[in-house]
Formats: structure tokens, C-alpha cells, sequence
């Protein structure tokens, strides 16, 4: 059975201070729920203070972002190696960073591979605009940008990877998609394009998150699915109450408690 993984996506929010308060009230009640792989992505000024307080734990930090270079003139950007001097995890190709920041298939593949070779684990995100859902080329969009993502990819590094399905017309909007909707996305499209382009075991390694609003009353349905591993959490991983009872009704969901 693949370990679910749920990591909270804080976006830019919380200062140092406000992002050590919510860490701080939530850390106990997190490590008391077995089964279950929790990771949190704060904004970069707060990684070192959160990867200390979760030090010595199995709780996880990410990033949001980093950039394929080791080092040099790149001002404004972090590289790997010093995302990995905290983290375990780093997301790349949000909707957001593609959308605001000029993200691209390409530079998406080329951030996943600087991640591995520092040992940090990728959480690749795909997913459709409104407008691509509603033409119907949710399968087509989401197939092409699993194979850019992957392009170059060993089987056992694809493996080791997350893959986030976040529809983007559900981010932030309340609009989630349906659990069926969201099974079929991340099983027939995303599970069966790994597959196609590997083989099954590895398409079977890989973990796959929803995101896009999940939230309390939708994450026991959809974390029932058989093809969904965990969730990308946005705005519900900045209330500690939130965060905590998604993550255990996502142990209860696979059969953890």
C-alpha cells in the first residue's frame, strides 16, 4: 500500500512567528496520527524555523519552488542546495508559478531533476484550466504535461516521486472537484500515463494528491479513492484544526486507525 501523504501548501502567508505559532499548535496532534505522511511547505523566510521545530520527528518540510541552477547570478532565487539543507520535499510547477511567474513544461523538468540530484523529493502539479475542462481536453492537458514533467526521468526516480493533480478552475475556489472526477484524473490519466511511459510497478510506486479545495467535508470521499494518495491542502492547511482532522480522516479513509 502506498503511505498517504497530505503537505500544506502555505502559499505567502504567515510570517516567521505566525508560521512557528501554527506549527507549534498543531505538531502533537499530527505526530499522534500513525500512517500517514505530513509535510509543510511555508513560505522560504520560515523553512529553517520550521524544519527546527520538526527536527528529529517524521514530520516533513518542503518548499515551494527552486531553481535548477547551483549557484550563481540569479538574484531573487534558491537554489537546490539550499533547499535541501532544510527540506525533504519541494513543489514544483504549481498552476501558480506557471500562471504568474512564467513556469513552463521545460523549466518544470529541468527544477525536478535539480531536486533529485540533491536528494529532495519533487511534488510535480498538473491540472487543467476551466476552459480546457469545459473543451474537454482534461486528458490530453494533463497527459502531455505528466510526459514533459517526467521527460528523461529514470523508472525508479519517477517512483520515488508525488505527483499532485490540482484542477487550477478548483484552487482557491471552493469548487472541488468531485471524488469520481478526481479518481478517474488521477487513475486513467495520470496513474495510466506513468504506466504507459514505464511500466506498471512504477506507475503503482508513485503517489498521487488531489489538490485544488479540499477541505474537511470533502476529504473522506475523495481520500476513499483508490488511485488518491494524499492532498495538496491550500487554504485548509493554515488553520491547525483544519489541517489536523483532514489529515486524520485521511488515516481513517485508508484504513489506518
Amino acid at each position: 500500500m502506498r503511505k498517504p501523504i497530505l503537505a500544506g501548501n502555505w502559499k505567502m502567508h504567515k510570517t516567521v512567528a505566525e508560521a512557528v505559532a501554527l506549527v507549534t499548535d498543531m505538531r502533537d496532534a499530527l505526530l499522534a496520527i500513525p500512517g500517514v505522511e505530513k509535510v509543510f511547505c511555508p513560505p522560504f523566510m520560515a523553512i529553517p524555523d520550521v524544519a527546527r521545530l520538526v527536527q528529529g520527528t517524521e514530520l516533513g518540510v518542503g518548499a515551494q519552488d527552486l531553481y535548477w541552477e547551483e549557484s550563481g547570478a540569479y538574484t531573487g532565487e534558491v537554489s537546490p542546495g539550499m533547499v535541501a539543507e532544510f527540506c525533504n520535499y519541494v513543489i514544483i510547477g504549481h498552476s501558480e508559478r506557471r500562471e504568474y511567474f512564467g513556469e513552463t513544461d521545460e523549466t518544470v523538468n529541468r527544477k525536478i531533476k535539480a531536486a533529485l540530484a540533491h536528494n529532495l523529493t519533487p511534488i510535480v502539479c498538473v491540472g487543467e484550466s476551466l476552459e480546457l475542462r469545459e473543451a474537454g481536453r482534461t486528458e490530453s492537458w494533463v497527459t502531455d504535461q505528466v510526459r514533459a514533467a517526467l521527460d528523461g526521468l529514470t523508472a525508479a526516480q519517477v517512483a520515488g516521486l508525488v505527483i499532485a493533480y490540482e484542477p487550477i478552475w478548483a484552487i482557491g475556489t471552493g469548487r472541488a472537484a468531485t471524488a469520481d472526477e478526481a479518481e478517474r484524473v488521477c487513475g486513467a490519466v495520470v496513474r495510466a500515463t506513468v504506466a504507459s511511459l514505464y511500466d506498471q510497478p512504477t506507475a503503482d510506486a508513485v503517489r498521487i494528491q488531489y489538490g485544488g479545495s479540499i477541505k474537511p467535508s470533502n476529504t473522506a470521499e475523495l481520500l476513499a479513492k483508490p488511485n488518491i494518495d494524499g492532498g495538496l491542502v491550500g487554504g485548509a492547511s493554515l488553520q491547525a484544526a483544519d489541517f489536523i482532522q483532514i489529515v486524520q480522516l485521511t488515516a481513517k479513509a485508508k484504513g489506518l486507525e
